[in-house]
């Protein structure tokens, strides 16, 4: 086996053994592991000082991105064109005064920036292509359970992140076969 950092022939030790006992490359080694541990810790660190707002931030960037994977090739919600360009995940409840509904799959649809920026959302429109997209029941459901207040917690949304990043990698495989 050749050493990892001096290239020379050497007998390892351990079967994972990557270096030679050199004095250099020892010294080579164990900084690569410092540097490793280092990377850990300051992700840990890093996550330990994520707040709510952080996680509920990423939460919604996976999602949206979940949301746009799932409708791919699909209309726009409220106009029903082709979206070219840039596809925004379109709430029919906004997302920012309906929290209990923020997450729900059936209350955010693929849009185009025109309908969901220029519009807010064109919402005559796309209440009518909801309905008939997801029936008048669950509709009904939806309305109700945008009425309700909720807060997160950031296991919740920790638990979201893992859940949609999951569906992401899901869609992603089956778009490939």
């Amino acid at each position: 086996m050749r050493c990892k950092n001096c290239k020379e022939k050497f007998e390892p030790i351990r079967f994972n053994q990557k270096y030679c006992l050199e004095a250099d490359c020892v010294r080579v080694w164990v900084e690569s592991e410092k540097a490793k541990q280092w990377k850990k810790t300051k992700a840990k660190a890093k996550q330990d000082l994520m707040t709510l707002s952080d996680y509920l931030k990423l939460a919604q960037q996976v999602f949206n991105k979940w949301i746009n994977i799932r409708d791919n090739g699909l209309p726009c919600i409220s106009c029903d064109k082709p979206i070219t360009g840039r596809v925004n995940a379109s709430h029919f409840w906004n997302a920012n005064n309906h929290y209990n509904v923020r997450f729900n799959e059936d209350n955010v649809h693929s849009s185009c920036i025109t309908c969901n920026q220029f519009l807010s959302g064109n919402l005559l429109e796309y209440r009518t292509r909801l309905i008939s997209k997801i029936g008048i029941e669950r509709f009904n459901t939806l309305e109700a359970e945008s009425k309700q207040t909720r807060k997160f917690t950031k296991d919740e949304l920790k638990e979201i992140i893992n859940i949609y990043k999951k569906k992401i990698k899901q869609l992603e495989l089956y778009q490939k076969e």
